[in-house]
């Protein structure tokens, strides 16, 4: 079975502002100046942009197939948003995986579905829900409580919002990283820099940390023993040391997990 986890990174759409609020002429920090005051002035205190204002700029993922398991972020570092959300939804073809996310079904995935339909990404995998292949009328990936796409967020929740938990404080009681370098609310910031290469390892390590708290959740499920689970993670260590990029070396320098205890008898 093949396993994709992945998650997304995105700045305001400051082309889709100017255009809704006739900000002809502005800079792009000037135009997102904008729309973030505007959504302050809606909300009474965030300025956290509605989804459909949303425009992605990283989609990082884990891979995990029989064959291998393969950390990435998808297209080049210059690849424009079309491509790789349209590469992210050719994955899902190719490789018809079950799709793991933090708060996917929340922000990650509705972003993707406003970017697809504004760009034309044809995705007929992740739409269908039984026309192309029966099996999907009873497992897609666009029902909430099918196992086809898990949210652990949602999931671990009990489906309760009021009982969500932010995935930093998730992995770092697990053991694992948690947030390294950077934080969601300083994308922007950082784009704006320049640093879209910072922003995809940024995204690589939130991934790594989903991934992560996924083989732990497959652990309490039954799905892995805990050998087996232990093996996942030797795996993910040996893949992480054989690659000499910095954020993955102080990812596995920052892992400080502690030994599970034995189970009662």
């Amino acid at each position: 079975m093949n396993v994709l986890v992945f998650d997304i990174e995105t700045v305001p759409d400051v082309e889709g502002g100017r255009r809704l609020y006739d900000l002809d002429g502005l800079s792009d920090k000037e135009v997102a100046d904008v729309m973030h005051h505007m959504r302050r002035q809606e909300t009474g205190d965030s300025d956290f942009l509605r989804l459909h204002l949303q425009r992605v700029v990283a989609i990082s993922a884990v891979l995990r197939s029989a064959e291998q398991l393969k950390v990435w972020s998808l297209g080049e570092l210059d690849a424009p948003e079309q491509e790789i959300i349209q590469r992210f939804f050719d994955g899902l073809d190719k490789y018809v995986p079950t799709l793991v996310s933090w708060n996917g079904g929340g922000f990650d995935l509705p972003v993707l579905h406003y970017r697809a339909l504004r760009h034309g990404v044809a995705a007929p995998r992740y739409w269908d829900v039984g026309e192309l292949d029966r099996e999907f009328k009873w497992s897609n990936y666009l029902g909430r409580f099918h196992w086809r796409h898990i949210d652990l967020m949602d999931v671990l929740a009990g489906y309760q919002p009021r009982a969500n938990a932010p995935l930093d404080q998730i992995a770092s009681l697990l053991g694992f990283p948690g947030k390294m370098g950077m934080s969601g609310a300083k994308v922007w910031d950082n784009f704006l820099a320049g640093d879209l290469a910072g922003i995809r390892n940024y995204c690589e390590t939130d991934v790594l940390n989903t991934y992560l708290v996924y083989l732990r959740f497959e652990l309490m499920r039954g799905h892995l023993s805990r050998e087996a689970y232990q093996r996942e993670c030797e795996l993910v260590r040996s893949s992480l040391a054989a690659d000499a990029r910095p954020h993955f070396q102080e990812f596995l320098a920052a892992w400080r997990e502690p030994p599970l205890s034995s189970p009662a008898r």
